[in-house]
């Protein structure tokens, strides 16, 4: 997790402990969860609203199922040199 060993989360959370104390911890820890839970619903609303911005552009659709075909034909090359 980001080059931190045990050691070092050790001492990050006694450092963490002799500043915040016992009872500030879990309010802390409960308003990190909190947010990060917020960050990845936004996050996820904004995935969707890209997807239906998409959808709306002219010519994306087809450009999509063009993709698709091409990669269906690529498959069907791979099967064939596989089977000779």
């Amino acid at each position: 997790m980001f080059g931190l060993g045990t050691p070092e989360l050790i001492v990050i959370f006694g450092i963490a402990f002799l500043v915040f104390g016992g009872k500030k911890l879990p309010e802390i820890g409960s308003g990190l969860g909190k947010a990060i839970t917020s960050f990845k619903k936004g996050l996820s609303d904004v995935e969707e609203g890209g997807k239906e911005i998409l959808k709306d552009i002219p010519g994306v659709k087809e450009v999509a199922e063009v993709k698709d075909k091409v990669q269906q034909v690529k498959n069907l090359g791979k099967i064939d040199s596989i089977l000779k």
